[in-house]
């Protein structure tokens, strides 16, 4: 059943070159100029694709990893190599902010609901927060590792706690909790609000798609194949979650009551990574230089 879903899929997936194999698109989103931002985390840059496919490269600090659209017109990144937390404004201006703790590892970034932007240091186990004009509060996390972060629908931020096998929770004023998590060693990376009310994730140690609710209920769902390594997560126009499989090189989708598909990408090998709805499809960036475009089936 798998490989005949694979092949039927085949013809509405698209891929573009968008860099050279060992620049490594990493995260992508939409911006609101309309056009595609990526980040390169092993060439340093971000990388913006508009709608006519033409490629523009902006030079930022080292390992560029998640982008998010920010409250103010920009794209913000995190630097997780010079431990910076990046602004790109859509003309290509580029500026950069020091957090208080040195090496912190930034990783996740996610825009919140007070007009800042949400940020974790997964190297120093502290959540960051970012206001637009550069000034940056710190918080400790409630657990260890906090990787991939999202606004949820209860005014507050949601995050992976990939080593603390944990979902944690912070309100604006700082006020943290975690909800372990049923399955032992499930390493959560990525998260991301669904339709339902729900907050949704990847438990990449464990081949399964996870669900939260705002009390701290957790379901989680068994993907076809437990060594897909599931990696980003993102809502789709479809009602769905849709996420990668970086270790089988393909991309999965999971409905709010749990059914789930499985799809193939041109290559195994491909390593996909950050996945975002834009334009009415999916796209997800495949670390071996292109981006990929999954058209939502009707």
């Amino acid at each position: 059943m798998l490989d005949r879903i694979g092949r039927w899929l085949a013809d509405p997936v698209r891929v573009f070159t968008v860099s050279a194999p060992d620049a490594g698109p990493y995260a992508l989103t939409g911006g609101p100029d309309g056009a595609l931002w990526f980040t390169l985390v092993h060439q340093g840059a971000i990388g913006r694709r508009d709608a006519d496919g033409r490629i523009t490269v902006h030079s930022v600090g080292a390992k560029p990893t998640v982008i998010a659209q920010g409250p103010d017109g920009a794209l913000w990144f995190s630097e997780y190599g010079t431990h910076r937390i990046g602004r790109i404004a859509v003309d290509g201006t580029v500026s950069s902010f020091a957090p208080p703790t040195a090496d912190g590892g930034p990783y996740g970034i996610a825009a919140g609901p007070d007009g800042a932007v949400w940020f974790t240091l997964s190297a120093a186990d502290r959540i960051g927060r970012i206001t637009m004009d550069g000034d940056i509060t710190e918080y400790p996390a409630p657990g260890a590792f906090p990787s991939a972060m999202a606004a949820g629908p209860d005014g507050a931020m949601w995050f992976t706690l990939n080593q603390g096998n944990a979902i944690g929770r912070i309100t604006m004023d700082g006020r943290t909790t975690a909800h372990p998590l049923p399955t032992e060693a499930a390493a959560p990376v990525g998260l991301a609000q669904g339709p339902d009310g729900a907050l949704w994730f990847t438990e990449i140690g464990a081949g399964q798609i996870g669900r939260i609710t705002v009390d701290g209920t957790v379901t989680e769902y068994p993907l076809p194949d437990r060594q897909a390594r599931p990696h980003a997560i993102t809502s789709g126009p479809d009602g769905a979650l849709w996420f990668t499989e970086w270790g089988r090189g393909g991309v999965g989708r999971i409905t709010t009551d749990g059914r789930i598909t499985a799809y193939d990408l041109p290559r195994a090998d491909c390593e996909p990574h950050g996945i975002a709805a834009h334009d009415g499809a999916l796209w997800c960036a495949l670390e071996t230089g292109a981006l990929a475009r999954i058209d939502v089936p009707r």
